[in-house]
């Protein structure tokens, strides 16, 4: 695995080695994509297998593009359990972007097949529709290994359907931007109008919807 520089995983916090001291099974839980003007919002959910010691695992924000997908290959594999929640464009614009952030956590984290008796979340938010115990912490990728691994998991996921989205919608550069407000994807916009899977409540987009 590709070794970055000044760059350490944040290894088991206290939280979480106090966790495994009294028995809990838990899961992290990010969400990735609440700034993009096109492409769903995606939520990941992991379990971690605390026999392994990852060294790099850290917020996604924070690795270059080649050392998170090895990460993520890598969390596919030794991870007790990992799930991937979304939410579409269109539900986005019914609900707006706060709840679909806490809807894609909330599917992702009830789609486990080993279900946590806790989650940890990033951010300070309770997410709703589960009777699992929560506790928030914000900042929570950049401290806790569980958390860490699931915002790879949800950047990674993301970025791979805006892939394929940029297959069916060319022009916009969504492999290139994944639907962030870039100079060349807000000029494509203006150009081409927007896509079905623009976010037609977002600013930059909605004044060009009709």
């Amino acid at each position: 695995m590709a070794s970055p520089r000044r760059l350490i995983g944040v290894g088991f916090s206290n939280l979480e080695k106090e966790l495994l001291r009294k028995g809990y099974r838990f899961a992290g839980v990010d969400e990735a994509g609440r700034g993009p003007l096109a492409g769903p919002v995606v939520a990941a959910a992991v379990i971690w297998d605390y026999k392994e010691v990852p060294e790099y695992i850290n917020d996604s924000k924070l690795l270059h593009n080649k050392l998170r997908r090895e990460l993520f290959d890598y969390i596919l594999t030794k991870a007790v359990a990992v799930s991937v929640g979304w939410v579409t464009p269109s539900e986005i614009d019914r609900i707006n972007i706060l709840n679909a952030s806490l809807l894609a956590m909330a599917r992702a984290a009830s789609s486990l097949e080993t279900k946590p008796q806790m989650l940890l979340i990033d951010g300070n938010r309770r997410i709703p529709f589960t009777k699992i115990p929560q506790k928030t912490i914000i900042g929570g990728d950049g401290k806790h290994l569980a958390i860490s691994a699931a915002s790879i998991v949800a950047k990674v996921s993301r970025d791979n359907l805006m892939t394929y989205f940029d297959t069916h919608y060319p022009g916009y550069g969504f492999s290139q931007n994944s639907g962030y407000p870039t100079r060349k994807h807000k000029e494509a916009i203006r150009t081409l109008g927007p896509c079905p899977i623009h976010r037609k409540t977002f600013s930059g987009v909605k004044e060009l919807c009709t």
